[in-house]
């Protein structure tokens, strides 16, 4: 059987030629490679330093009141778990200027409310305090036998100290009472202390510091961005011999990948440096410390979530990176390799590459969804149990797509094909440009993509696994000398074989099978050349030309079709013969 495919002289090398651009980036010197190593390694430590960022931010305690500001609204964090019965008890805090004063517990019913006249009663009794210069703070505690104690600050009541109260603290609502009292001699002093002229211009400095800090830590961060930029690694002629068409490839999207990691992590690191910055200047006041806590109470979740996104694609380039890197080290570390497993040791190390990424990433997208997940508060152990049963069901209403899988899985595990081989399935063959877990695409000789599902694959022709062959068939005239003619053809073979240019590519010494068979255009020649993979049409159309050359020189002919016509009738040969004789 014969395909059309056979005569690509040019798509067959798509693979094993690199298209590089003027001026790309590539890593031939061991002093590059460190210095690409060391970049990963310091994307690796950002990338640690914005995932605890993310736990700090996940664990951060979020008050639930304004305090200060009357025109900012009480906002309320979502709860999306389970509710426990009205009846439950639960606690809550109670906040002055934005800091937490003490808890208070009741059930969750009843205890909004509380919760809401307390917040009122400090506050309006906190601005009171602060409002009169010269008023002195008198704290007392009212208590009737049998009845809970009772919380007076300047002669206003503040709040009744219940059982719940002193559980939460493990003590007696007496005790708890007295600690009240002392918290609160201690805290509204402070707090009026922080309002005055003095700590306010000094509050000011470490403002003022803190926004220097920020331009020069920003103005750093974008220095080593452009340093970083400006020492690239230089490109390198294609033509050293230690560089490998592929390894120039790998090197090339690591790069890419590692300048895309660095791009976003220093985008994450100038909006933390920014952020936090304004985030500490806000609680250095005691008029904006609420302002503080309700922007971070309304940005958690989206901040968590948008953190969880940028980490899942900044891991994603990173495993990118390190998948191209480990590829290009171990075609590298091949010197030992022959010539025809070198090559094939490229193929498949470029498609178990392109699976590798493919897989790595569909495990870290999982990976986020599940924290997202977590983020918006959402349990995710019955949505697994519940994902599995999806799944067996999904399972048995998708077998073809695990056939699929499990083909492409033994394609790439047994090499029966990789990326850039020539392939036959069953009518249909050409260069495979595509190849996964589900499917394998083929662009055959007229320029068609052919999608062919693995589980359809059941026996497959591989032209040009390992090593590839030149199958030349050469026409010789009836009245050419034989001898003379298949010791022109091998000395052609054997100058072209020693040829500089075409060692790399002849595997062996070309064979001159000799006469094959009759032919309607006289004897046929068979010459077998071993090649390369996807060398063999180079190599075949290079030695045409030297042999129609050589066949000129020596005088011999490459004849065209020829048929011998017998007439099987008497009386018309012997009319032509009497013709001939009169």
């Amino acid at each position: 059987m014969r395909f059309k495919f056979l005569a690509m002289p040019r798509n067959a090398m798509r693979v094993l030629r690199s298209k590089r651009p003027s001026g790309s980036p590539v890593a031939s010197t061991r002093g590059t490679r460190a210095r690409r190593w060391t970049y990963l390694q310091k994307l690796v430590w950002i990338a640690i330093g914005a995932i605890a960022t993310l736990m700090v931010v996940t664990n951060f305690d979020l008050p639930k009141a304004t305090a200060q500001i009357p025109f900012l609204p009480t906002l309320q964090s979502p709860n999306l778990g389970i509710k426990d019965s009205e009846k439950t008890i639960v606690s809550d805090s109670i906040y002055l200027d934005g800091r937490r004063l003490f808890q208070i517990a009741d059930t969750r019913a009843n205890l909004p409310q509380r919760l809401a006249d307390i917040q009122q009663a400090v506050d309006r009794i906190s601005q009171n305090y602060f409002e009169t210069p010269d008023a002195k703070l008198k704290v007392q505690i009212d208590q009737a036998a049998n009845a809970s104690p009772i919380i007076r600050v300047n002669g206003n009541y503040l709040m009744t100290v219940t059982q719940e109260d002193a559980n939460i603290r493990q003590q007696d609502p007496e005790s708890l009472a007295e600690e009240l009292k002392q918290l609160l001699l201690q805290k509204l002093p402070q707090a009026k202390q922080e309002r005055k002229t003095e700590f306010l211009i000094s509050q000011g400095k470490i403002a003022a510091a803190t926004v220097l800090g920020m331009i020069i830590i920003s103005w750093g961060m974008y220095r080593w961005q452009c340093r970083s930029r400006k020492t690239r690694v230089q490109p390198t002629p294609l033509s050293s011999p230690a560089t490998k068409p592929i390894t120039v490839q790998l090197n090339q999207q690591q790069n890419r990948h590692i300048q895309e990691a660095k791009r976003r992590l220093f985008q994450l690191a100038q909006a933390m440096i920014w952020g936090g910055g304004t985030f500490f200047i806000l609680g250095l006041f005691s008029y904006t410390r609420s302002l503080q806590i309700a922007i971070l109470r309304a940005a958690k979740i989206p901040l968590q979530v948008g953190l969880v996104l940028l980490l899942t694609y900044v891991a994603v380039r990173l495993t990118y990176a390190l998948t191209d890197r480990f590829a290009s080290v171990l075609i590298n570390s091949s010197t030992l390799l022959t010539p025809e497993t070198t090559e094939r040791l490229q193929l498949r190390v470029s498609t178990i590459s392109g699976v590798t990424k493919s897989i790595a990433t569909f495990a870290l997208l999982i990976v986020a969804t599940l924290l997202t997940l977590t983020v918006l508060g959402i349990d995710v152990i019955p949505l697994l149990a519940g994902a599995s049963l999806v799944g067996v069901a999904l399972s048995l209403a998708s077998q073809s797509l695990i056939k699929d899988a499990i083909n492409g899985f033994l394609i790439i595990l047994e090499d029966q094909y990789a990326l850039g081989d020539v392939i036959a399935v069953g009518e249909v063959g050409g260069l495979v440009e595509n190849l996964n877990l589900r499917m394998t695409q083929v662009r055959d000789a007229e320029g068609r993509l052919i999608t062919i599902p693995n589980s359809e694959i059941k026996i497959v022709a591989n032209l040009s696994s390992r090593w590839s062959r030149a199958d030349l068939n050469i026409p010789i005239g009836y009245q050419t000398n034989i001898d003379k003619a298949l010791k022109l053809i091998e000395d052609v073979a054997l100058k072209m074989d020693l040829d500089p240019l075409w060692q790399e590519q002849i595997v062996e010494t070309p064979k001159v099978l000799g006469v094959d068979n009759f032919g309607d255009r006289g004897l046929i020649v068979r010459v077998w050349i071993k090649t390369q993979p996807l060398k063999q049409w180079d190599v075949a159309r290079e030695f045409r030309r030297r042999l129609k050359i050589a066949f000129d020189k020596a005088g011999v002919s490459i004849p065209l079709p020829q048929q011998a016509i017998w007439v099987n009738d008497a009386e018309l040969l012997k009319s032509q013969f009497d013709n001939k004789v009169n």
